[in-house]
C-alpha cells in the first residue's frame, strides 16, 4: 500500500460559478486559476502522484503551458490515472474542502460520483467533507478555497505462469 497527500488553494475572483469535483456550483465569485481551479481534483491529483512517487501536478501540467488554460481538471485526473491504473487501484480517498463560502453539502454526492467514475473505483471509496475556518484568516469574507486530499493506493499483484 502507498499513501499520498495533496493540497491546493486558490483565491476567489470575478464571478462564478466555481467547479469542485467536476461539479458546477453557483456562486457569485469564481476561482482564480490557470485551469478551471478545481481545488478538490487538484489536491486529489497531487495525492495520487505522491503515492505513486511521480512528482506533482505542476510537473505534469505546468501552469505556463497554454494547452492547459481553462482545462477541465477531470481530464487531468483521468490522464494521471491512465499512467498508473495497471499498477495500482484505489484503496480509499479522503478529502477536506476548506471554505466558509459556498456551502457544498448539496453537491458532494455528485462530486463522489464523478471521482469514482474517473478513477474506476467504488463510490464508497471516496469521502468528501468540508469545514469552515470560522471566518478567520485567508478565508474570511469569502476570499478563497482550499482542499486537502489523502489517498491510499493498493498495488495490483499479478501472477505470471512460467
Amino acid at each position: 500500500m502507498r499513501i499520498g497527500h495533496g493540497f491546493d488553494i486558490h483565491g476567489f475572483i470575478g464571478c462564478g460559478p466555481i467547479i469542485l469535483g467536476g461539479v458546477s456550483i453557483p456562486f457569485y465569485k469564481g476561482i482564480s486559476s490557470h485551469s478551471d481551479g478545481d481545488v478538490l481534483i487538484h489536491s486529489l491529483i497531487d495525492s495520487i502522484l505522491g503515492a505513486a512517487s511521480l512528482g506533482d501536478i505542476g510537473t505534469h501540467f505546468p501552469d505556463n503551458d497554454l494547452k492547459f488554460r481553462k482545462i477541465d481538471s477531470r481530464i487531468l485526473l483521468r490522464k494521471i490515472w491512465k499512467k498508473i491504473e495497471k499498477k495500482y487501484k484505489i484503496g480509499n480517498i479522503d478529502t477536506t474542502i476548506v471554505t466558509d463560502f459556498p456551502k457544498i453539502i448539496n453537491y458532494t454526492d455528485m462530486m463522489k460520483k464523478n471521482i469514482s467514475s474517473d478513477l474506476s473505483c467504488s463510490i464508497r471509496d471516496v469521502n468528501i467533507k468540508s469545514t469552515t475556518t470560522e471566518n478567520l484568516g485567508f478565508f474570511k469574507k469569502d476570499k478563497g478555497i482550499a482542499c486537502e486530499a489523502v489517498v491510499l493506493l493498493r498495488k495490483i499483484v499479478s501472477f505470471h505462469s512460467s
